[in-house]
């Protein structure tokens, strides 16, 4: 078995968003009792003093117990910041032409 199955055997749906240097993983992953969760993973490519490449990592697990509360906050807190402050980035780094690419993982090769 490869390596990526190995560490990604529970996952049953996968959705990649890369955005600039930050990559969102939004896994499906199974319990032992069958049922299913979601985590979203955010991966920062860093470069060390040597040019060396290194990922920092953040991972929020999510339970279907709180999709609703989550989703309610998640919409009400990201509609506040686009009445408030438009869509339009307010960033040195961002350019207004980006457009952010989303994939879905579908075999060892892809990666």
């Amino acid at each position: 078995m490869s390596e990526y199955k190995e560490r990604h055997e529970n996952e049953i749906f996968t959705k990649v968003l890369k955005a600039g240097r930050r990559t969102y993983f939004f896994d499906v992953r199974e319990t032992k009792a069958g049922d299913y969760y979601l985590t979203i993973t955010e991966s920062k490519k860093n470069f060390g003093e040597n040019g060396e490449a290194s990922f920092e990592k953040h991972k929020i697990y999510l339970y279907k117990e709180d999709f609703k509360s989550f989703h309610d906050m998640f919409s009400e807190s990201t509609d506040f910041i686009i009445n408030e402050k438009g869509e339009d980035v307010i960033s040195e780094k961002h350019d207004k032409d980006f457009k952010s690419k989303t994939y879905t993982i579908e075999s060892d090769e892809e990666l």
